[in-house]
C-alpha cells in the first residue's frame, strides 16, 4: 500500500471507502462489510492495516492442556508483533452472538498498541472504557465487565466477524460504522476513486449549505451531481 493511500484512508470513514470502492469497480454491488451495529471504543477512530487472525472464546475453560492454551496465546502474540505492517488485528469470537469475555481492556490494548499494531476489529467484548491505550481503536460486538474464560482457540486463519469474512492479509479499513475488506483488484484505482467522489459530492453539498438553497438550485445541482457519476 502506498504511503499517500494509507494516509487517506486514516482521514476518511468507512462508508466512503465503501463508497469509493464502487467507484472505483464502476458498479453498485460491493458486498464485503459488516452487518449489523457495531461498537467503538473512540468514536473518532479509525483503523486501517493488513489484518492478523485469530479466534477466542471465553464462555467454557479451555479443553486442552495448559501448557498447549498457554503456547497457543504465545504464538497468538507473536504473530500480531511480526504481523505485516500497517497490521490490524481481526478476532472472531467463537461464542458469538453469546459472548462474555473481555479480550479487549487496558492490558491488550496497551500491548498490540505496544508492538504496533493499529487497531482490532473483533465480534467479541471490550471492557475498561476510559483505561484503554489512547489512539488504539477497538470496533467490538458488545462492553462486558468480565474476562470469563477467555482463551485463544486459533491464530492466522479466515475469520467472521458481524457477516464479514475476513483472510489473513485482508487489507480492512473499520470505524464507528463497521468495516470493509478492500477488495486487491482496487488498490491500485482506490486514492483516485476517493477523491473523484468527494468532488463530485461536492457538487450536491455545497450548494445544499448555501442560505439560498431551494428546489431549484436543488434540481440544478443534482442535474450536475449525476452528470458527474455518469
Amino acid at each position: 500500500m502506498q504511503p499517500s493511500l494509507h494516509k487517506l484512508l486514516i482521514s476518511v470513514d468507512t462508508p466512503t471507502v465503501c463508497n469509493a470502492i464502487e467507484v472505483a469497480q464502476g458498479k453498485r454491488g460491493f458486498n464485503d462489510f459488516t452487518r449489523g451495529t457495531m461498537l467503538i471504543n473512540e468514536p473518532t477512530g479509525v483503523l486501517v492495516g493488513y489484518a492478523s487472525t485469530a479466534k477466542i472464546a471465553a464462555v467454557a475453560p479451555p479443553q486442552d492442556a495448559p501448557d498447549v492454551v498457554r503456547a497457543r496465546r504465545m504464538a497468538y502474540y507473536k504473530q500480531m508483533a511480526e504481523a505485516p505492517r500497517p497490521a490490524v488485528c481481526v478476532i472472531e469470537d467463537e461464542d458469538f452472538p453469546n459472548a462474555v469475555g473481555a479480550f479487549w481492556g487496558e492490558v491488550n490494548t496497551t500491548i498490540h498498541k505496544g508492538f504496533g499494531v493499529a487497531g482490532t476489529l473483533t465480534n467479541g467484548v471490550m471492557r475498561d472504557l476510559g483505561d484503554m491505550a489512547p489512539d488504539y481503536p477497538v470496533v467490538a460486538g458488545s462492553v462486558g465487565p468480565s474476562h470469563g474464560f477467555v482463551h485463544v482457540t486459533a491464530v492466522n486463519i479466515p475469520v467472521q466477524v458481524f457477516g464479514l469474512t475476513v483472510n489473513p492479509g485482508s487489507l480492512v479499513h473499520a470505524d464507528r460504522h463497521g468495516a470493509v475488506v478492500i477488495p486487491p483488484d482496487v488498490i491500485l484505482d482506490l486514492e483516485l476513486a476517493i477523491h473523484k467522489m468527494q468532488q463530485t459530492e461536492r457538487l450536491i453539498l455545497d450548494p445544499a449549505r448555501e442560505a439560498d438553497f431551494d428546489f431549484k438550485a436543488f434540481e440544478a445541482a443534482w442535474k450536475a451531481f449525476e452528470d458527474a457519476r455518469t
